[in-house]
């Protein structure tokens, strides 16, 4: 199929430059839902979601696709766009795209014949994404620590891409990192890049840190494994929902946590357009 016309309906910043950087490389580009901010001339806006979708060949929806099932996210659109406005607007040989998409977005799109494909399951465009989100969260800590990164004692949580990638920047600025994670070819990985190891079994007696970075999406500090860390120590959870700390008992125990959902559209949103956008076209190279 030929794709001559993008339409990007609703999202953050990230989906703002997308339209730009879609538009740069030629393509027709037509948006809805961005009121409230500034997008490139070379773009088109639409006040009405469904004509915009109607106009397209391809449609991309936004990270999150929603957060409630019935409404697009679009913190930019001065009006609600409702998930069924732009869905019946789709036609079946039309191709749709959308970031964390839920069981009920994919639900209402079965029930009319329409097939959508969400991209943040495109390995290439985690790998990419690892970078934003691991310099967002040091960002994080050097606003929330007295401390310089430099020296201070830090826990990862998690080997995975963004475990690496985060290892790997806080080694390079000087900190003392622990990588706790279950396999033990990732322990093997965190000593040969100059961190110390725990097999996250032994969690609970991880000792004192400046700092933990949570990358794991499942609960493992509960009220048992909080109540034994230094009351001074920032948590900051990186992973996807649920979640990897118990935030109730952490704030009972009066321990301060961050949950930094989305870092990559919150520190780098040009970056992060620039990811999508390239993921999308790799999607099309491969006729996905």
């Amino acid at each position: 199929m030929n794709i001559d016309t993008f339409a990007v309906i609703g999202g953050d910043l990230r989906c703002a430059y997308l339209a730009g950087l879609l538009a740069a490389d030629g393509y027709k580009v037509i948006t809805s839902g961005f009121d409230s901010t500034d997008l490139p001339p070379c773009v088109t806006g639409c006040t009405n979601p469904a004509q915009a979708v109607s106009l397209a060949d391809f449609i991309i929806l936004p990270v999150p696709v929603s957060t409630d099932g019935t409404t697009i996210n679009a913190p930019f659109s001065r009006v609600r766009i409702s998930l069924d406005q732009v869905l019946n607007a789709v036609k079946p040989e039309q191709r749709l795209v959308g970031g964390a998409i839920t069981k009920e977005v994919y639900e209402e799109a079965k029930k009319r014949g329409i097939s959508v494909i969400d991209y943040l399951h495109r390995e290439e465009l985690a790998v990419y994404n690892a970078v934003p989100t691991a310099e967002g969260a040091i960002q994080l800590a050097m606003e929330e620590l007295p401390i310089t990164i430099g020296g201070s004692r830090c826990l990862i949580t998690g080997y995975g891409r963004v475990g690496k990638t985060l290892s790997r920047l806080l080694v390079a600025l000087g900190a003392y990192v622990t990588v706790a994670a279950r396999k033990f070819s990732d322990l093997a990985w965190a000593d040969s890049q100059g961190c110390k190891s725990l097999e996250l079994a032994h969690l609970p007696e991880a000792g004192d840190y400046d700092v933990i970075f949570n990358t794991i999406p499942f609960p493992i500090f509960d009220r048992d494994t909080l109540s034994g860390l230094d009351k001074n120590t920032l948590l900051i959870d990186l992973a996807s929902r649920p979640g990897g700390i118990d935030f109730n008992a952490a704030a009972e125990l009066q321990l301060k946590t961050i949950w930094a959902l989305s870092l990559p559209g919150r520190v780098a949103p040009k970056t992060a357009g620039q990811i999508i956008k390239n993921t999308i076209l790799n999607m099309l190279k491969e006729g996905v």
